[in-house]
């Protein structure tokens, strides 16, 4: 007898329309804060930040916005790849020492960055990019599979942490038309479940 688990179809979906989504640009979201740092912090600090990942142009661009810091900006980079999702500390991936024209020596802020090439040798840190194959095409693909993964984070440095004053790790963002397919797929399967129960649809 076929065990149908709602927790396994949507585990089984979001890996699916994660694979999907790799024709077109991507987004992955995190919010920011002290306690998420490692180790965590009291900071009463705070920030969104966006990524948008295009595989097809090879491109990453990045919004942040933050206020409320203890100390002063240093520096805010792209982290990667833990080895456990959503913990530890990981080696910074994205460009170095800090990204491009983001807004240092304040509380607050908002940032809407370059477009970052990642075909280019100079979208990672030399660190990065010579642990991962030390080629542009290796380096994206590892950043890629740490985004996807829950195995990347996004965070700002400052005066007052000097590791790291608030981070939050990345997720994935699914588009509209896969949330839609999403609760359509999963009703289905909640129906086809009712009806071998034999109870209401």
């Amino acid at each position: 007898m076929l065990k149908f688990s709602l927790a396994a179809f949507a585990s089984a979906f979001v890996l699916i329309m994660a694979s999907a989504a790799q024709a077109y640009p991507m987004e992955f979201t995190a919010a920011l804060n002290g306690p998420s740092e490692s180790p965590p912090n009291l900071s009463a600090g705070i920030g969104l930040a966006d990524v948008f990942y295009d595989p097809t142009l090879h491109t990453l661009q990045v919004h942040v916005s933050f206020s409320g810091l203890t100390g002063t900006t240093t520096a805010s980079h792209i982290h990667c790849c833990t080895t456990v999702p959503f913990v530890s500390t990981a080696g910074i991936a994205t460009v170095t020492p800090s990204f491009t024209n983001f807004p240092l020596g304040v509380t607050a802020g908002v940032y809407d960055s370059p477009v970052f090439d990642l075909s280019s040798v100079g979208g990672f840190s030399g660190a990065f990019l010579a642990a991962n194959g030390n080629t542009p095409a290796s380096a994206e693909a590892a950043l890629f599979e740490g985004l996807k993964s829950g195995e990347s984070y996004l965070n700002i440095h400052s005066t007052f942490k000097p590791g790291g004053e608030i981070r939050g790790f990345l997720v994935f963002v699914p588009e509209p038309l896969s949330l839609s397919l999403f609760g359509a797929g999963l009703a289905g399967m909640v129906g086809l479940r009712r009806r071998r129960q034999g109870g209401p649809v």
